[in-house]
């Protein structure tokens, strides 16, 4: 079973079959929102005689107007106007009225609650964005069909998009599930369109895809959040070291007074914010008070007076001490870096993976970090390939840079650029075996990916057919399907270069008998899985014939046959032909740390299901994937 997966197919589960008789066949296109015969043709009247041609006319001037009768002097022409009514103020209300002092203690923004001034919208009627289709990704640009969950329950939708509570362990499983939850979508039955965006941003921040999650809740007019979206608009908004970017929802809809665990950082972004608004001098007492109260470690509330202080006006010098600080917290990391405030590496080396999520992306952190940092967003699908080549690229051209990261670069330069094929190849060996401690896995996988287009640059042949398995898993990282397939004529039937091209060739075919016997009996066996990722993998591409299965099968005692309330939902998603919902189905089933935790049943189904949809070139990749990396 796929462990922490299942806690969330357990919550899928508990709504029951009625679900799965939900689930409704996406539209190619949306319905129209107006009424029955809105959107009809006027009916052309048929019996009407046709209008006759009006003659022309020489031009008449126009009548001069009567002149007004004078008024007399007790008439007054506007009338009397009546004013409303002044309701008096109590006596308890008078005595709560603040003083002058206390008026010129108060912010524009404390002013503006006072005296009901404060506008909910900040941007003008025209340019509110409509709620109807929330997302990134149009379906021009690469997104699902919007309306591929509007027909869903809510109750399926909301448990899928919970239950996603952990990276994936497949990188082509994470490309795919990021392009599902980006794309422009319309809100299930029942569900309202903010919360789905709620939820799809928290997908999101938990995956590490901070970037799009920012871009999502950048899709929706801050008048329009909800709690639940501006505590995930947060999480995305500090990963990315731009608390500015929270100022909008904080200055027109107030913190989240209710959010007892994080009410202190609410009330240093609250007082960030009024120091960009041009209000230095109020957001240095409100941090002066935080410091005093100590309602947040020393270092968070120096930090928060630290970047308050770079909007110019009232600045004042902050020294921050990291002594006496004993853990790193996203808000310590991004605030730092945004200052260029050094983290003390100790800090920095006992940091969760949140930081190298957050870290690779961001351009304020040091170059030598965020190459260490890359590993981890290469290896799971944050980078792509070609964000790998370019990050080390300006490593190589930074001379600032030395160290580890520097060596690489320079390896990385070989392994496209050098003369002969085999020192090309000898320096992309060097990356995957680890030169100068970058391995972060067994084999090395992100650094597949980042020679990825190098391999591909190797041509065909015999002479290096010896390192022919590692040069297309490398290729495959970055889907280079084509360049890998012209490696068949010289690899040997049943190696694992082999069996990569038999699932991944576009031209396809089935698997010849011969090369599954020898791939199976090399590859079975309890230290690996290769073998049964292999037979599993080709029968949901469809790449195997029905008795060859049949007898792989029952060898390997795969059990692919047996049923789940996982597999009857990815089975029913595939049914009714809804890609977006295969896509999140099957990111659901890969979940975990490792591959260790994948069992050929979730390969066999989320491959199959992918092919049922459409998603042939997904299901190929993740195939492959699952062989290298098994």
């Amino acid at each position: 079973m796929m462990g922490k997966a299942w806690l969330a197919i357990g919550v899928a589960g508990a709504l029951g079959g009625a679900l799965l008789a939900g689930f409704a066949i996406a539209q190619e296109t949306p319905e129209s929102l107006l009424p029955p015969g809105f959107d009809d043709p006027e009916p052309t009247p048929t019996d009407a005689p046709a209008p006759a041609a009006l003659p022309t006319a020489a031009p008449v001037a126009p009548p001069v107007p009567a002149a007004a009768p004078p008024l007399s002097p007790d008439e007054d022409a506007a009338g009397p106007i009546e004013l409303p009514p002044v309701s008096e103020l109590s006596d308890e209300e008078l005595r709560n009225l603040p003083s002058l002092e206390e008026l010129e203690a108060l912010s524009s923004d404390e002013l503006d609650d006072l005296f009901g001034l404060k506008p909910k919208y900040d941007i003008p009627p025209a340019a509110r964005r409509s709620l109807a289709k929330v997302g990134l990704l149009a379906r021009d640009e690469g997104g699902f069909v919007a309306g591929s969950l509007a027909k869903q329950p809510a109750q399926l939708v909301r448990a899928i998009l919970e239950g996603n509570q952990t990276p994936l362990v497949s990188r082509w499983g994470h490309i795919l599930v990021r392009r599902a939850l980006a794309s422009r979508l319309a809100a299930p039955e029942g569900m309202n369109a903010v919360e789905f965006a709620a939820l799809r941003t928290g997908a999101l921040n938990r995956m590490g895809e901070y970037v799009l999650a920012r871009g999502m809740v950048q899709d929706i007019d801050t008048a329009n959040w909800s709690k639940a979206l501006a505590r995930e608009a947060k999480t995305a908004y500090i990963a990315q070291a731009d608390p500015l970017g929270m100022c909008p929802y904080v200055r027109l809809q107030g913190p989240l007074e209710t959010e007892v665990d994080n009410a202190a950082q609410w009330t240093m972004l609250s007082a960030i914010c009024d120091a960009y608004a041009g209000e230095s001098a109020f957001a240095n007492s409100q941090l002066d008070r935080a410091l005093n109260e100590e309602i947040a470690p020393a270092i968070d509330v120096l930090l928060a007076r630290r970047f308050a202080g770079a909007a110019g006006a009232g600045q004042r010098a902050v020294s921050v001490e990291w002594d006496e600080v004993e853990e790193l917290t996203p808000w310590r990391f991004s605030l730092a870096n945004a200052v260029g405030e050094p983290v003390p590496e100790p800090l920095l080396d006992q940091a969760a993976p949140f930081y190298a999520r957050a870290g690779a992306a961001s351009p304020m952190t040091p170059l030598q970090r965020r190459a260490q940092y890359a590993a981890t967003a290469g290896k799971e699908g944050i980078f792509s390939a070609q964000a790998l080549v370019d990050l080390y690229s300006e490593i190589y051209t930074d001379d600032a840079v030395n160290g580890d990261a520097r060596e690489r670069a320079r390896i990385l330069r070989s392994a496209y650029l050098a003369g002969a094929p085999a020192d090309r190849i000898d320096a992309m060996v060097s990356l995957w075996q680890g030169a100068s401690g970058i391995a972060s896995e067994p084999g090395g996988y992100w650094a597949k990916v980042l020679t990825a287009y190098a391999a591909a640059r190797i041509a065909p042949g015999a002479a290096n057919a010896g390192e022919a398995d590692q040069l297309i898993t490398s290729m495959l990282a970055a889907g280079l399907e084509r360049d890998a397939a012209a490696w068949k004529p010289f690899v040997d039937e049943g190696s694992l270069a082999w069996a990569l091209i038999v699932l991944t060739d576009p031209d396809g075919g089935e698997a010849g008998l011969s090369g599954l016997d020898t791939f199976v009996d090399d590859y079975s066996g309890s230290d690996t899985a290769k073998a049964p990722f292999l037979i599993a993998s080709l029968a949901g591409l469809g790449r195997i014939s029905a008795s060859d299965r049949e007898a792989f099968e029952e060898r390997l005692a795969l059990g692919l046959g047996r049923q789940t309330k996982w597999v009857r939902m990815i089975s029913k998603a595939a049914e009714v032909r809804n890609p977006a919902l295969v896509a999140l189905l099957a990111g659901l089933g890969m979940q975990g740390d490792s591959w260790s935790q994948m069992t050929p049943l979730h390969l066999y189904h989320i491959t199959a299901a992918l092919m049922a949809v459409g998603l042939e070139a997904e299901a190929r990749m993740i195939a492959a994937e699952a062989l290298a990396r098994a």
